[in-house]
């Protein structure tokens, strides 16, 4: 399978990680590759910059059809540009929002987001709403401080997540919960060791969702059996 990934700011050592990430969880079953939007933030953190990178992947729409890919993965939690992608486009398309909730949905399970945006609360939701999850998503819960100083400084972003890992399990009553980021996909793998709580990653939950959906041939197909 060849998957493209498609990195919504503009950090290309940002889209070279993800894509390691991606390649881990794929194996021998897909071949990656990462394009990065030309334009808008290099670090997404507020609604601002999530619309800018929706229009900045929208716009990459042309180029994404002519490498003729088998799946596509937006690669920023808000899902920016996922539907422009997706009408466009005749192979599949997902978001890692979109994949994580599936998979930390599954059995029915309540499940709750730990992230350093807390500009981008509402937009979570607004996702977890629309992807049908309403009602098991539980909450949002946030790391303190400046998001850009706290992904500088690796040990205290662990520490800092898996702080709000914590208090969404045990204050919200999620049982399962979501890194919400694709920039912070190696804390994600850090914490998916280090917790007993299932942690979501949502990279290799993404790739997970579009090898799933193409070797049954089926769109619709998710993870825990629900689209």
């Amino acid at each position: 399978m060849k998957i493209l990934l498609v990195n919504p700011n503009t950090s290309k050592e940002t889209t070279d990680r993800m894509v390691e990430i991606a390649r881990r969880a794929a194996g021998t079953r897909a071949e990656i590759k990462g394009l990065t939007v030309s334009s808008g933030a290099d670090l997404i953190t507020d609604e601002a910059a999530l619309a800018t990178a929706g229009e900045a992947v929208a716009a990459m729409i042309c180029k994404l059809k002519g490498e003729e890919p088998d799946g596509v993965l937006i690669s920023a939690f808000g899902d920016p540009g996922l539907e422009a992608v997706r009408s466009a486009c005749s192979c599949l398309v997902v978001g890692i929002a979109e994949a994580s909730m599936i998979e930390a949905s599954q059995g029915g399970r309540r499940f709750a987001v730990a992230t350093t945006t807390p500009d981008l609360v509402n937009s979570i939701h607004n996702r977890a709403e629309a992807y049908g999850f309403a009602k098991q998503f539980t909450s949002v819960r946030t790391t303190p401080g400046n998001p850009t100083a706290l992904m500088s400084r690796a040990d205290d972003l662990v520490s800092a997540l898996a702080q709000a890992v914590r208090e969404a399990v045990e204050l919200d009553g999620a049982e399962a919960v979501i890194i919400g980021g694709g920039p912070l996909g190696g804390a994600a793998c850090d914490l998916s060791r280090l917790l007993d709580v299932p942690v979501i990653e949502p990279i290799p939950a993404g790739i997970r969702v579009l090898l799933a959906r193409h070797y049954t041939g089926d769109a619709a197909v998710a993870i825990g059996g629900r689209g």
